[in-house]
This record gives C-alpha cells, structure tokens and sequence, in this order.
C-alpha cells in the first residue's frame, strides 16, 4: 500500500512511524509511506504556507496554492487516481469499519490541517473525503494521521504475521474484545478463569463470546444498542 501525507511538520512523524509493527510493514515493502513538507511546494523566500482569514478573525487560514501546487504532483507520480483525505474534526468519523475500507484500497494522500484550517477550497474541489478521529479538538492533523495510518496499515495481509489477530480483537464484529490472561496462573490472590485452563476449546470459545458481549454492555452500552441483542448473564 502506497500512503503519503502533506503536513507542515514532518519531523513530528519520525518516531512513532519508525518503530513496532509499522518499521517492520515499511522494511518488507507492504507499506510505502512518505511524508512531505508542505512547504516544499510554496515559492516565496518565506515558505509562506498561511495568511490572516477573509472576514477578520483570530489565528491564520492555510492557503489553497501550495496545497493544490502539492496534490497535482503526488498525482502525477503516484497516479490520477489517488485519494485525497483531508483530517478535520468535521469530518467523517473514522471507525474501525473505515479502516478496513482503506485497508482494501491502493492508497491514499492525508492532508493535515494545522492553524485555524484550510481554505474552504481545498475541501470543495480538491479532496475525496475528511475524516475526524473524534469529537475533540488537536493541534494539528498529525497526530489523526497517525492514527489512520496506524489503524489501516496493521490490516493489510502479511503485516502482523498472523492475519486471524486483526480478525479477532474489538470493533471487528461489533463487540469489544475478551479479557486476555497470562502466566502466572495466580497472581496476588487473582486466578485466571479455570475454563481458559481447560483445553476444552469449544467451551473457551463461548466463554470469549460471552465476555465480549458483557464487556461490550457494560463499557460502552452505545455499542450495544447498535447490535439490539439480549442483555448478557451476568
């Protein structure tokens, strides 16, 4: 999968994408990410990126030209067809049913809004679609880049060595995952469920079910309601 992101702080991104599950995706060649300076494309001896809002206002307003001068040329290398996503928190809320949708495309471009936004253009006639990653407000779209790249890379076949394991945790039918234990088997007076001890898969396959549904009720019961099932025993 191909990614690229158009941000005004590029080094913010060495780190978190360099590590983990993500490093690995990047050294076998299933993800192909590229991060740009937006900047790179501006042609002024100040690398002016923004200017003060139309109507009067605090903070400054990133300007169309460079944006659009950037999304022509990634188009032109990584094709015409490549989609453009826009972060904001008035987006599109980006679920784990999303990720899965990006998961099965080619790849994408990630626009990261900083300041007060972006020139309303921008959104009208250059992206695809916006995507918020919740309702709450951050410095930058760095960080919901981040976290969409993270959550559709770990997707694609082949980049958690098992694929069953993205198959098997919370959001992938709707339920939050199972509790999860390990040795030691006691632990300050705490034991692990004796039915995970069993060998008994079938009856350990219930029981996940089961914890997932009461989990699933008890922390977030707007989930819940979404699936319209039966309260579970408690």
């Amino acid at each position: 999968m191909k990614i690229d992101v158009l941000t005004l702080f590029p080094a913010m991104f060495a780190g978190p994408l360099d590590e983990s599950i993500l490093k690995r995706a990047r050294q076998s060649g299933l993800l192909d990410l590229r991060i740009h300076n937006l900047r790179a494309w501006t042609h002024d001896r100040h690398k002016t990126v923004d200017d003060t809002p139309y109507g009067g206002g605090p903070g400054m307003v990133l300007k169309p030209e460079p944006i659009f001068e950037a999304v022509t040329a990634l188009k032109a290398e990584r094709g015409a067809g490549l989609k453009v996503i826009l972060t904001s928190p008035s987006g599109r809320l980006f679920t784990q049913a999303v990720a899965r949708e990006f998961a099965a495309t080619e790849g994408f471009l990630l626009i990261c809004g900083s300041y007060e936004g972006y020139d309303e253009r921008v959104r009208e006639r250059l992206v695809d679609e916006t995507l918020s990653i919740g309702d709450f407000v951050l410095t930058n779209g760095n960080l919901p880049a981040m976290v969409i790249i993270d959550a559709v890379a770990r997707l694609l076949p082949g980049v958690l060595g098992d694929d069953a394991s993205s198959a098997d945790e919370s959001f992938s039918h709707g339920l939050l995952e199972y509790p999860h234990y390990t040795r030691p088997a006691e632990f300050q007076g705490a034991r692990v469920p004796e039915i995970l001890q069993s060998g008994n898969h079938a009856a350990i396959q219930r029981w996940r079910q089961a914890q997932a549904m009461k989990r699933t009720f008890e922390c977030r019961p707007e989930l819940w309601n979404e699936l319209r099932w039966v309260r579970p025993t408690q």
